[in-house]
């Protein structure tokens, strides 16, 4: 596994510039939400994902590191983390994803820390 959390990995089966928008989440023990934005951009990609009841609408940003498999026909993307550990994930923060090296390091310091290797 790659020690960038925000790169997909080359065996998830994405292809750049693939639209993401509304596929389900899969974590490692159920459904967690449905993706809302993505990015594609090289060290910095990730999924912005609605959470909908589940967290009270919470929204949570997962880097792209910790997808595990890309399911296009089916629209769902498998990431390596449980329900609790993506619930107890660092707040996501719309005004500073974008910018803000200090909160991707302390977003994906929390995914490294959870990553299965």
């Amino acid at each position: 596994m790659s020690d960038n959390i925000w790169g997909y990995e080359p065996t998830v089966g994405h292809t750049a510039g693939t639209d993401l928008t509304g596929f389900k989440v899969e974590a490692t023990d159920g459904s967690i939400g449905k993706v809302d934005k993505h990015s594609d951009d090289v060290n910095s990609s990730y999924l912005v994902v609605d959470t909908g009841v589940w967290i009270f609408g919470k929204h949570v940003l997962l880097p792209a590191g910790t997808v595990r498999a890309i399911d296009t026909a089916d629209r769902k993307i498998f990431v390596d983390l449980t329900k609790d550990q993506i619930k107890d994930s660092p707040e996501f923060d719309k005004d500073k994803h974008v910018g803000d090296a200090g909160y991707h390091d302390r977003v994906g310091g929390y995914y490294r820390g959870h990553r299965r290797s």
